[in-house]
């Protein structure tokens, strides 16, 4: 048989680690010394030998635009109710010799998966920072590459452990050309399964424990020759008395010394690589069970949940005036016309975020006035402030942020449900470097579950913004929306204007805000096939969405049917927020007709 079990694989856990945008790869000391080897899992007594680096190319994000990545489906939650992290990436181990193929299998597990947010973590990415000495060496084809002590062990298994956890992390990226690290590192986040892949990937004990699924590639090693003397020739440039040097020194040696031996590691021996189709999919078939095994239904246990106590102290309503009372009037009224309802809107998020710039941290603080008297004011206490709106009707909400907030940062994150689970899945994010420095007002026009806005805090967490940091900031939100968010994160600050009681069946806030819409919009590639949702055309989210893709002279009112193209051909899977990136990024065109 094709597949060699070196294993049962007993419903392990799998991840998967993928590479966005960039060859990755670092190096820091030199290829040798006890400290590294008392790392390694072949038996110490073996002799060292040196050997050369598998570099390998690395792939492009599952879909591109200019200088953006997208994810042409959401990710599911990977949290429970209480806001904790409830599930770990899946990851998958590759190993084998240098040029075996374990990159081509990576990317035909990807391919075949068909899973959202899949993530190829390359170990080049984390060669040692070379001294001056090694990179001459280096340039002679005399630095041993393929020695264990030539990868940070440390940095990578530090990297991959907080990837696993769906933390935010920056992976280095190594010039192979110059043989050094570059300046600017490659943020990841958000992977549901993690592929890493590298000569060495069964050398370290601690790497091995992170690995829920090991998978060894086995080529023959002419083939492996004639495939580096290629790829080294005509990729890098090199001559073919350097390369076969470097591989009879080095990258051989290595191979039978500390790669050879860790076959027995591996939970599936894939002989002949990338063309062993049969192997890659009973690879496929086994992390798809795994992740079925993973799902979690968190809008269903937040909508069942009994929420009994008392609302939370970290909730502040913005005080009842007669002002205040006589907007939220005009902005619940069903008669209000499209520009009362803008202006009033706009009204009330502007107090609203004045309201919540009192909840940021201040100091004391004296200046002098022009008439040369002392005056003892406060001051702002941190070091930035940054607005990330929900999209799509957070958005709404950044002109108040902008209007009183000067040189503000903005970020955005797209979460939208998911029409067959019910889920809330995250689709897309940009998010300001160093965010998490800074405090962050979070907006969202209205709340409901609390579903979008617990998925919003777990990434603005993963990307290590201080929980007693973030300011979540919403026009109208209910009962269970505020319980949900408290209880998960009980050092958010929940700012808003009013708080009704009840959701109905569709889980809207009641009494609510505006009329109700029905859309129809068709799955990509069928536009025939009908999928409902609910819009509330004088909603901040509808208000947003209407000057972009609608002519208000024919389309204000009544229902509409949308039919969406020019989408990404088998990329769009779930409409329901891929029409929404694809708008984002200028993918689609839309056009609208008027229903009955």
């Amino acid at each position: 048989m094709a597949l060699t079990s070196r294993s049962r694989l007993r419903g392990r856990r799998i991840s998967v680690e993928a590479e966005y945008g960039g060859t990755m790869s670092s190096r820091s000391d030199s290829g040798s010394g006890e400290d590294s080897l008392d790392r390694l899992l072949p038996p110490a007594g073996v002799p060292r030998r040196r050997s050369t680096p598998s570099l390998s190319k690395t792939e492009p994000p599952l879909l591109r635009t200019g200088t953006r990545t997208i994810y042409t489906a959401g990710r599911p939650p990977w949290y429970d109710e209480h806001g904790a992290q409830s599930k770990d990436a899946f990851v998958i181990g590759l190993c084998g010799g240098s040029a075996s193929g374990k990159t081509t299998v990576a990317n035909k597990i990807i391919k075949a998966l068909d899973v959202p947010w899949v993530v190829l973590l390359s170990m080049d990415s984390f060669y040692k920072v070379l001294s001056t000495e090694e990179q001459a060496l280096a340039a002679k084809n005399e630095y041993n590459f393929d020695h264990p002590g030539a990868f940070d062990f440390e940095l990578l298994v530090t990297t991959l452990q907080k990837l696993k956890q769906g933390k935010s992390v920056k992976i280095p990226v190594y010039d192979f050309t110059a043989h050094s690290r570059q300046k600017d590192w490659k943020n990841v986040y958000g992977a549901s399964v993690i592929i890493f892949e590298g000569i060495m990937s069964f050398a370290d004990k601690e790497l091995l424990q992170l690995l829920d699924m090991k998978i060894f590639v086995d080529t023959d090693s002419d083939i492996r020759l004639v495939r580096r003397l290629r790829r080294d020739i005509m990729e890098r440039g090199r001559d073919i008395e350097g390369v076969i040097k470097q591989y009879n020194k080095f990258v051989k040696p290595a191979f039978e010394q500390y790669i050879e031996p860790t076959m027995r590691l591996a939970d599936i021996v894939v002989p002949r690589g990338g063309g062993n189709m049969v192997a890659i999919d009973l690879i496929v078939q086994h992390v798809h069970s795994q992740l079925e095994e993973r799902e979690l239904s968190v809008r269903a246990l937040l909508a069942s949940a009994q929420q009994t106590q008392p609302l939370p102290q970290t909730l502040s309503v913005l005080a009842s005036t007669p002002q205040v009372s006589g907007m939220h009037t005009i902005i619940r009224n069903k008669e209000t016309s499209r520009d009362e309802f803008i202006f009033y809107s706009k009204r009330l998020m502007r107090l609203l975020i004045e309201n919540a710039l009192t909840f940021l941290p201040s100091q004391s603080c004296v200046v002098q006035t022009p008439q040369g008297q002392n005056y003892e004011g406060r001051r702002y206490n941190g070091k930035g402030i940054t607005g990330v709106s929900i999209l799509r009707a957070g958005e709404t909400m950044e002109p108040a942020l902008r209007a009183v907030c000067k040189d503000v940062r903005i970020g955005k994150i797209l979460i939208q449900t998911n029409l067959d689970s019910g889920e809330p899945e995250l689709h897309y994010l940009r998010l300001p470097k160093d965010i998490g420095e800074d405090h962050v007002i979070l907006m969202d026009s209205t709340v409901s579950t609390g579903a979008a806005a617990m998925m919003a805090v777990r990434v603005l967490l993963d990307h290590e913004v201080q929980e007693d940091r973030i300011v979540l900031v919403s026009l109208l939100m209910a009962e269970l929306g505020v319980h949900s968010v408290a209880y998960a994160f009980p050092k958010v600050k929940i700012i808003t204007t009013a708080v009704d009681k009840s959701l109905d069946d569709h889980l809207h806030v009641i009494p609510g805000i505006g009329k109700q819409l029905t859309l129809n919009i068709p799955d990509a590639g069928k536009r025939h096939k009908k999928k409902r949702f609910q819009l509330r055309p004088n909603s901040p989210s509808y208000l947003l969405s209407y000057p972009l893709f609608l002519n208000p002279r024919k389309c204000f009112g009544g229902s509409h049917d949308m039919e969406c193209s020019n989408f990404p051909k088998a990329k769009e899977r779930r409409l329901n927020a891929s029409f929404v990136t694809s708008f984002i990024l200028g993918n689609a065109d839309a056009s609208f007709t008027k229903g009955d």
